[in-house]
């Protein structure tokens, strides 16, 4: 795994820092009494949160270690993978990446699909609607992949696919990573998990 080093603040930066709290909650109290202070306080208080959020160290993603020399790929698509073209980039990647490995084997393909509760179901804290539409959707993905020639199967996972693939690699030993483009996967995505993780990730964005 590579080493990721945390947020680094230099000296000369605390002063900066405590002055751009400090100054606008006492200007308001200044000018506009204790309403306007306490106010410019709360959004400084939350300012200091979302910093803190953002400046989180990131862990390396753990990947269970092979056994064998089987190739095996990870996918993650909150889409159905059925379109043609998409597949069968899928199926190349997956022959291109078993090369220097065991190619009496059939590349395994393990597919994910993140369930994405609606604003109302998340309001509500009903995921299974989701979970659903997920497992619908993976049905579809399975069968086209299978269709190809790979040894695919998949599983429902967690809404964020950072998150669903930091969960699955501790038990499934996948060489590459591919994310699918769709509503909740993209290039920042991505570029978490290939600050994480210490092999190929690639987007694919399907064609229409």
């Amino acid at each position: 795994m590579r080493n990721l080093l945390p947020l680094v603040i230099r000296a000369w930066m605390l002063p900066l820092i405590v002055a751009a709290f400090a100054v606008p909650i006492i200007g308001g109290f200044y000018l506009g009494g204790p309403p306007l202070g306490l106010a410019a306080g709360a959004l400084a208080v939350a300012a200091v949160l979302v910093f803190a959020a953002r400046a989180a160290y990131e862990e390396p993603i753990e990947v269970r270690p092979s056994a064998d020399r089987r190739y095996r790929l990870l996918v993650v698509a909150d889409e159905p993978v059925d379109e043609p073209a998409t597949v069968e980039r899928i199926a190349r990647i997956a022959e291109e990446g078993s090369a220097p490995f065991d190619r009496s084997q059939v590349p395994e393909v393990l597919i994910l699909a993140p369930a994405r509760p609606g604003a109302l179901d998340r309001w509500a804290s009903d995921v299974d609607a989701a979970r659903e539409a997920a497992a619908g959707g993976l049905a579809v993905s399975i069968a086209a992949l299978t269709t190809a020639g790979l040894d695919a199967s998949g599983r429902v996972a967690d809404a964020d696919p950072v998150q669903a693939i930091a969960d699955q690699l501790p038990t499934f030993a996948a060489r590459e990573v591919v994310l699918v483009t769709g509503p909740g996967i993209g290039p920042d995505e991505v570029d978490q998990v290939r600050r994480r993780l210490d092999r190929p990730v690639r987007l694919l964005a399907p064609t229409t």
